[in-house]
């Protein structure tokens, strides 16, 4: 098969409507738009959502909650992941985890989470740490690096 014997699917295409044509199309004329009216103006219809004057669905429904959009957003592990997945004296980072698939996505940085308890000694290249998480990589003889 060669790309200039390639064509669409049976019944995958339709003509296109060519409107304002004269007898014998039945689109003469008014072309569909019927006689006047804010439908039959160029550029007339209403806005999607509009409801004919009634309050819309969008405004009766009440607001919830906020979205910053600008705030940081970190992919978030903690010290149990890392004491069940790494070996002692390995290194911890964004592409590691990725490997392992501890986490997903890399987002804008990673956090180190205090939660459970860390005997190895490992290396954690993070963008933030948390306290306690700190305290527990070093008390097991590792080092907590902010990158």
């Amino acid at each position: 098969m060669k790309l200039h014997e390639l064509s669409p699917a049976e019944g995958s295409t339709k003509e296109a409507w060519r409107k304002g044509r004269g007898p014998g199309s039945g689109n003469g004329k008014t072309a569909g738009k019927g006689h006047k009216g804010q439908n039959a103006r160029s550029g007339g219809g209403v806005r999607p959502g509009f409801e004919g004057g009634q309050l819309p669905l969008y405004r009766k429904l009440p607001k919830r909650g906020f979205y910053n959009r600008f705030a940081t957003e970190y992919a978030i592990v903690n010290i149990a992941d890392l004491e069940a997945r790494f070996n002692d004296g390995e290194t911890v980072n964004l592409e590691a985890l990725l490997e392992r698939k501890i986490i997903r996505k890399p987002y804008d940085g990673l956090k180190v989470l205090g939660n459970g308890q860390l005997t190895k000694k490992l290396n954690v290249e993070a963008a933030i740490f948390s306290a306690s998480a700190k305290e527990k990589i070093e008390a097991a003889g590792g080092k907590a690096e902010v990158k």
